[in-house]
């Protein structure tokens, strides 16, 4: 049982100390660098006339490239 618990506490403190070091950078999450953009695909979405949400987000990331907030 004690090495059960000193393996959960070891790997909790990992853990905690990952969220400690990504809260100081302050970073925002990002994709990897494979994908569907690595091979030449801008969009996953190829409808014509895509859903609204799909178009609620398409409105904020072109609002977040012309004001260059990313």
């Amino acid at each position: 049982m004690s090495t059960f618990l000193l393996t959960f506490a070891i790997l909790l403190l990992v853990v905690l100390g990952m969220a400690i070091g990504f809260l100081v950078q302050r970073k925002t999450l990002a994709g990897s660098c494979g994908g569907l953009g690595s091979m030449g695909i801008e969009k996953a979405c190829d409808c014509d006339n895509p859903c609204e949400k799909r178009q609620q987000r398409m409105a904020k990331e072109k609002f977040w490239q012309e004001n260059k907030i990313i």
